[in-house]
């Protein structure tokens, strides 16, 4: 069924979220802190696939934590290539090295960036995290979401931010022609490095999470966003601290900041992440930008049909 307002009323919606006064200078500082890319390393995994060749990525993310990635690039290409640095969904890891194909079969250099922490709930993850942080719900969610140093999606992002550097610096890419692209999680990852980084050249976000924490937290009952909420049934008094801290992170406030030609999806029937934070997100995103609405599906959103318009979309930005 429906679970959010009507959509001729988020077709104007721009959301809860409040922007911090030093959302940029936070980043700024963010980043200039960090060691970056440098010291990437790729090596050939063998399989049993021969029209793709498969590298198995290390780069330094966050703090200089390694961080693992696959770049897939069709087999035998010398010419120098776009390349499509991908993010996953909650839980999920890069998987197996033969898994998500597409991209590069379709003629792209595609980065497949691991999540930290993540990877037992599906696609194998192959990247550890790092930090202290205090109690937390069960999740990622609330993992030290007290403070903007030590909140998890922090130290994520800074990973995504790096991983388009990695990208730039390995054989057959072209640095100039990087998108980015994600489905749920990685679509609020991808929309939030699109606004933290300006060479930013096109974007991908499907059904994108972590937008408009302030109503997402609040109308939906569904995981991840409902971790939230349960954290603060229990810490009652931290509501106004939470909600400073995800502010920092909030894909609304990011999304102002991206300049690149942008294609969203969303569906109207998502109760994991509701169709009025994806317009939000979308409503407020500071480039060229298109939106496609699925009417009767959830947060499966377009399925195959959504991996069949990145690649046109990816192909009309990244083609010159």
């Amino acid at each position: 069924m429906l679970v959010d307002m009507p959509q001729e009323h988020m077709e104007h919606y721009t959301g809860a979220y409040q922007e911090p006064s030093d959302l940029d200078a936070f980043w700024r500082d963010t980043l200039a802190d960090e060691p970056g890319a440098t010291g990437v390393q790729a090596e050939l995994v063998q399989t049993s696939v021969r029209t793709i060749d498969i590298f198995d990525v290390v780069f330094r993310g966050h703090g200089g934590d390694p961080v693992r990635a696959w770049l897939r690039i069709p087999a035998g290409v010398r010419d120098r290539l776009p390349v499509i640095v991908e993010y996953v969904g909650y839980g999920l890891g890069r998987g197996l090295p033969t898994e998500n194909l597409f991209f590069a079969s379709s003629g792209f250099a595609h980065l497949h960036m691991d999540t930290r922490g993540q990877g037992a709930q599906g696609g194998v993850g192959h990247t550890a995290d790092s930090g202290r942080h205090d109690p937390q719900y069960p999740g990622f969610m609330t993992r030290g979401i007290r403070s903007r140093e030590s909140y998890y999606y922090k130290r994520l992002y800074v990973d995504a931010v790096r991983a388009v550097s990695a990208a730039k610096q390995l054989p057959n890419i072209d640095p100039d022609r990087v998108g980015v692209h994600g489905k749920s999680q990685g679509g609020g990852i991808a929309l939030a490095v699109a606004g933290l980084r300006p060479d930013i050249s096109a974007l991908a976000a499907f059904v994108p999470f972590l937008c408009d924490f302030p109503r997402a937290i609040r109308i939906t009952d569904s995981h991840p966003y409902r971790e939230i909420g349960e954290y603060l049934s229990v810490h009652r008094k931290d509501v106004d601290l939470v909600h400073r801290t995800l502010s920092y992170f909030d894909g609304v406030g990011l999304a102002r900041r991206a300049t690149a030609p942008a294609l969203f999806t969303t569906a109207l029937m998502d109760p994991v992440t509701p169709p009025s934070t994806v317009f939000a997100a979308y409503n407020n995103y500071g480039g060229p930008k298109a939106l496609e609405v699925w009417p009767f599906n959830g947060h499966e959103g377009g399925g195959h049909l959504d991996e069949n318009l990145a690649v046109e979309h990816f192909t009309h930005v990244l083609s010159g």
